[in-house]
Parts: C-alpha cells; sequence; structure tokens
C-alpha cells in the first residue's frame, strides 16, 4: 500500500489549496472576503446578500479564477477598504480589473471595479453580479428601474422560467424588521434570473441583459466601469460572527410525510465495459435501477446495449433507457418531421432487438434539447411532445414510456411537457453550474425543495425521477463541452471533478438524498457505474491520487449508495434541522426498523443534538477521515460490522455521514 493519503485528498480529492476568506466588519455588516469577492453579507447577524462578486466569463459560460495582485486589506475599527488588480487569461485573450471595495460604519458598502480588455476579449458575461439568498422566496422587492420606474413586487416564490426583473438599477428587500438593504448598480443596466433553475441556492442579478448578443466582444484597450453601493435602510442591531452554530438540533417526529424513492444509478455508455469488471460490487450496492444512456450521435449502437444487457444480468438491476433521438435531417439540422422521427426511433429499436436487451421503461428526448434555449431566443426545430411520446410509445409497447429532459431543470421549467402524455418526467441536475467552490456545491442543495415544488406545478402526480445527477458535470448545455480538469481542481462544470473521489462528494449525495427524500420523488439516479462519477473505480485516463497508486475499488459514495438503497419504499419520517445549511437529517421507518442518517455539510465539526422517539438503541456506524480507507476497500463499512450506540449528541467531523439503524 502507498503512503496513508492526506487529509486533504481524504475530504476533497485533490491536494488543491483551499482559497483565503478573511472575515471584514463595518458597523452591524460582517461580510466574508475570498478570492477578490464578497461572500456572506449579513446584517445583524441575518444574511442579506449571499455574494457580491466581479467575474468573469468565457464563450462557454466558463468563468475564469482571475490572478489576484497587489491585495491590500486595510479593517478598521469603523469599517475596511480592500484594493487590488486581477487578470482573467487563458490561451488566446486576457482582461484585467481594478478593484477597490469600501464597509462604512453605517452597515453601507460600495464595490468599484474598472476593467480593460488586454487584448480583444470573448466573453458571455463580464461584470457584476448579486446574489440573493433563497431565504427570500416570495417575499416583498422594490424594483427601481433604468428609466426610473419604482414597481412593488415580490421574490417568485415557485422557480420562475424567464427573467422576472429587467432592466434594473436597484433592488429593495427588507432584512430584519425596520431593516432594508437597497443595493444600487450602476455601469449598464441590470436583470435577474431565478438563479434557482441551475440548482443554485439564489436569485442571481448580473449584468448585461440576455436580450443582447452573446458571446460579445471588448475589443483591446475598450474599458469597462461598474458600481455596486449596498445602502441599509434602517438600524440594524450590532454585528454577530459568522460561524456557523456550536450545536445543531435535529428532530425526528412520528408522522410519515412520503416514502423514500428507489435510488439508481447512471450507465454511461463508455463506462459500460469497464464496469463490467466491478459488476460483483455494483450488485452489493444493490441499486434499483441502472440507467442507461444512448446517443447515436456519439456512435452508441447495439454493441453497448448489450453491455448495459450484461451488466443489468450480473448486477441483477432493471434497466432504463435514455434515449437520444437525433431528428436531424439531410444537412444534420434540427429537423420536426414526422418521418425523420420515426426513421430514428425505428433506427433505436432495431439497435435494441439486436442487443436482445429489455427495458423497465423509456425516456425519450429530441437532441436539440439537451442544449440550452435562452429566454427570447427561437427553440430549433423538433417534433411536438405528443408525437414524440406517441412514437416511442408505438416502438416499446407496454413499457411506460416518459420524458422532461436530458439536460437540467432548467431546460424543463423552459419548455414544459404536456402531463398528460407521460407516464412519467425526467430531468438531471449539477451543483456546480455558476461556480466551482465546495461551499457553493453544499449550499445549492437548498434550491432542490423549489425545484421539486415547480415540477409538481405543472407535472401535477406523475411519477417523478431525477435522471442522472452528480457533481462532475456530464454535458454541458451552455457551451461545447465540459471543462476538462488537468490540473485536478475545484472548477465549475468540471468533466472530471476531484470531489467524487472524497468525503465532501459523499456527504454532498447523502445530502441531496436527504431533499430527494422529503420531495416526493419516486426515483432518483445518482453517481454512475464507473467513470468520473463512478461509486467504483474503473479505468480512466486522468489521474487519481492516492485512489490510483492504492488500487482501492471503490470511493466514498458507494457507501452513501449502498446504505440508502435498503431503505427504498420505507416510509419518510418528519424530521427538521436548526441549521439546515450545515447538518441534513434523514430518518426511514422499514419493516426492520427506523434508520437515520446525519450528514454534516461542512468542513467544521459540528455537534449535533437529537430529538424525537424512536432514535435511542439505534447502532451507528460513520463515513469520516478516520475510516476513509476503509471506505475504499470495504463496501459494507455502513450497513455491517460494529457499530457505536446512538446518544442524545453525536459529533460529526469534517463532511462526516452517521448512518444509524436497528442493532444487528
Amino acid at each position: 500500500m502507498p503512503d496513508e493519503p492526506s487529509r486533504a485528498i481524504r475530504l476533497f480529492g485533490t491536494e488543491e489549496p483551499l482559497p483565503e476568506r478573511r472575515e471584514l466588519r463595518a458597523g452591524p455588516l460582517v461580510c466574508t472576503l475570498e478570492a477578490g469577492n464578497l461572500r456572506w453579507i449579513r446584517l445583524g447577524g441575518v444574511e442579506a446578500i449571499r455574494s457580491l462578486a466581479y467575474i468573469v466569463r468565457d464563450r462557454n459560460w466558463g468563468t475564469y479564477n482571475p490572478e489576484i495582485r497587489d491585495l491590500v486589506v486595510d479593517q478598521r475599527s469603523d469599517g475596511f477598504t480592500v484594493t487590488y488588480e486581477a487578470t482573467a487569461r487563458d490561451a488566446t485573450q486576457a482582461y484585467r480589473y481594478r478593484a477597490r471595495i469600501e464597509g462604512r460604519a453605517d452597515g453601507s458598502l460600495l464595490f468599484e471595479g474598472e476593467g480593460e480588455a488586454l487584448s480583444d476579449f470573448v466573453t458571455n458575461r463580464t461584470g457584476f453580479v448579486v446574489l440573493h439568498p433563497v431565504d427570500v422566496s416570495g417575499k416583498p422587492l422594490t424594483v427601481e428601474h433604468v428609466d426610473g420606474r419604482v414597481v412593488e413586487s415580490r421574490f417568485p416564490e415557485l422557480v420562475d422560467p424567464l427573467c422576472p426583473f429587467q432592466d434594473i438599477r436597484a433592488l429593495t428587500h427588507e432584512v430584519l424588521p425596520g431593516v432594508r438593504l437597497r443595493c444600487l448598480m450602476e455601469g449598464e443596466a441590470f436583470e435577474m434570473e431565478d438563479h434557482r433553475n441551475w440548482m443554485d441556492a439564489s436569485y442571481k442579478t448580473y449584468v448585461r441583459p440576455l436580450a443582447k448578443p452573446w458571446p460579445y466582444t471588448i475589443a483591446k484597450g475598450e474599458r469597462v466601469q461598474q458600481r455596486v453601493t449596498l445602502e441599509v435602510l434602517g438600524s440594524p442591531p450590532a454585528a454577530t460572527a459568522s460561524a456557523g452554530p456550536a450545536v445543531v438540533t435535529v428532530r425526528v417526529g412520528e408522522t410519515a410525510v412520503g416514502r423514500m424513492p428507489a435510488l439508481g444509478l447512471a450507465a454511461p455508455a463508455e463506462h459500460l465495459a469497464g464496469a463490467l469488471a466491478r459488476a460483483e460490487l455494483l450488485a452489493r450496492a444493490r441499486p434499483a435501477f441502472l440507467v442507461v444512456h444512448h446517443d447515436p450521435r456519439k456512435g452508441h449502437g447495439a454493441a453497448e446495449l448489450a453491455l448495459a444487457k450484461e451488466l443489468g444480468a450480473r448486477t441483477g438491476c432493471p434497466l432504463v433507457l435514455e434515449a437520444v433521438i437525433p431528428c436531424l435531417d439531410a444537412e444534420g439540422k434540427p429537423s420536426d418531421d414526422l418521418s425523420i422521427l420515426r426513421r430514428d426511433v425505428e433506427a433505436l429499436r432495431r439497435a435494441v432487438d439486436a442487443a436482445r436487451v429489455a427495458f423497465a421503461r423509456v425516456a425519450v428526448s429530441p437532441a436539440c434539447d439537451l442544449k440550452c434555449t435562452l429566454p427570447g431566443s427561437v427553440w430549433p426545430k423538433a417534433p411536438g411532445w405528443r408525437d414524440l411520446l406517441a412514437t416511442a410509445r408505438a416502438a416499446f409497447p407496454g413499457v411506460p414510456v416518459g420524458g422532461g429532459m436530458f439536460s437540467y431543470f432548467t431546460e424543463l421549467n423552459r419548455k414544459r411537457p404536456p402531463a398528460d402524455a407521460l407516464d412519467f418526467i425526467c430531468h438531471t441536475g449539477s451543483p456546480l453550474v455558476h461556480a466551482g467552490d465546495d461551499a457553493t456545491m453544499m449550499e445549492n442543495l437548498e434550491a432542490l425543495p423549489w425545484q421539486y415544488r415547480t415540477t409538481r406545478s405543472f407535472a401535477g402526480d406523475l411519477p417523478y425521477w431525477i435522471f442522472p445527477t452528480a457533481i462532475a458535470m456530464r454535458d454541458n448545455p451552455y457551451g461545447q463541452v465540459p471543462a476538462e480538469n488537468p490540473h485536478n481542481i475545484r472548477q465549475a462544470m468540471n468533466r472530471v471533478d476531484p470531489r467524487e473521489r472524497g468525503l465532501v462528494g459523499a456527504a454532498w449525495y447523502a445530502g441531496y438524498l436527504a431533499h430527494a427524500a422529503r420531495g416526493g420523488l419516486e426515483a432518483v439516479t445518482l453517481a454512475a457505474i464507473g467513470g468520473p462519477s463512478g461509486i467504483v473505480v474503473t479505468p480512466q485516463p486522468e489521474p487519481r491520487p492516492w485512489i490510483d497508486a492504492a488500487g482501492v475499488p471503490l470511493v466514498p459514495s458507494y457507501q452513501v449508495i449502498r446504505a440508502h438503497t435498503r431503505l427504498a419504499a420505507g416510509e419518510v419520517l418528519q424530521s427538521e434541522s436548526s441549521a439546515p445549511g450545515s447538518v441534513q437529517v434523514l430518518a426511514v421507518r422499514t419493516p426492520r426498523g427506523i434508520y437515520a442518517t446525519l450528514v454534516n455539510l461542512t468542513p467544521e465539526e459540528r455537534t449535533v443534538r437529537l430529538e424525537g422517539p424512536g432514535l435511542q438503541g439505534l447502532g451507528a456506524r460513520r463515513l469520516g477521515e478516520a475510516s476513509f480507507v476503509a471506505a475504499c476497500s470495504d463496501p459494507d463499512l455502513l450497513v455491517a460490522g460494529p457499530a457505536e450506540p446512538l446518544g442524545r449528541e453525536v459529533g460529526l467531523g469534517a463532511y462526516e455521514v452517521l448512518v444509524a439503524g436497528p442493532p444487528g
């Protein structure tokens, strides 16, 4: 065996250092400086703004990690000033900007940015982005427009598929009773989108309206000046520390709020062969199904379907077909011609017959819907929902046929299918579309209940499936491809993300399941059979620190999947956490007894106080730093072997998952 893995590898799967953070104070205001931008701006201890950032994006919506120089932080007794210079660059272009941030004694704040293109600079967005936290959903909002109009409105409650507010100059909302915050944005017209569409737990107000052409070019030497001012209206109480709670109270009741969804794995065609070598371990994880992705544009055919059949047989898993229907004309352009639709579905049926594979259910999507269509843009030609589903149903008689989007909830929300045409509805998800840091990844779990409620608002009681969802991005609806990651770092839209191999990734999956269990879903597809999001280790060209050297067969997320597949159809009990952004809880009653999962979503230790009947006497097992090595080799870590008694208080280490169940 190689040396013991470092703490960084155990937690994050990468040795990349964590970003430096510094807490800043100005009267009643407390915020965190990170990478030149501000996070968690609080007034009197209440989060008012989740993020205030100057960002630079490329033509694929990828966000640059700027090089920061000459950073000066002056924290005074009555406020602070921050100045620096930053450069965003790649092999073909560069953009430099100077920033100044000032926090004042009354809690007001100014953030100025002046940029200059060092070359012709192609970008989809360059400038300020303001995030309001998801907790303001449905609350009053005053909108000042560029033309001087003032409109009293509210933050959207259900997730708005479009841009709820445009041509914005300022936004004002109540933070505390009698305390309001006015956010003034200057330099260009701003607009707001409901960030929850992308699983971001915020409302995003950004520069340069989407109605303008993009990508656009900032000419070499051209200067860009913008400014954001936060003005406090009222008298907030004194600032409080921004650290998380020392003790989190978790309550579990006796009332059932739903059924535990079935839990399955993604089965990407390119990783089927590698997964067959780990079929025994995958079978022990007991996934309820495998979602087989099939896209003839990528060369998928009967051979890949035959591999899926073999993997299904060796794992005992029913197969679900996720079929991309090309719907392309002779010139390779999207088409709504029904004869082309029938041609493509018939070709799919022939491939399925040639492989002699059976599917328990089938979902279909035209290929063009794998890419984003922005509000106000013209949708590409595609068969209508009813024609698409009727054609698929004729090709697969007796099999439930559904659809929605193989991309994200965003696209489903913008192109809503008729519920009566579907046997089930589906979409996927990603926590790292807009930012690539650990805190954002965990925070974005907060958006899930809103996505579930919004889907129910137009899908009714249809069976609701989450299709392949993972930390690493399998496809990029907003650019050509996901980002490559040769340096094994944290970044948005990674095709290969190191956190899939760390405890932080396992904690994210456990947190997702806690939300999904309360969301009334029928089935959830998380992680994969192999590859970048695989719960077992299969061959791949990208280096995996320690994992490759040790030759281990598993990653920690295996343990989370293994521990929760056995709970399918159990009664999900009412539960709550006093700090849901720090600790999530899931409690399920099965014929064997009650099972409870506690997950620490933070890198700090947490103490959890348990309240409620049925928890005492349970035996607890842990997935954490001390058990990381065992988690990569022992498939039964969280389901068998020695267990500690679950007490009234338990400590959870960084990103630790505790699973408790009946003794024995």
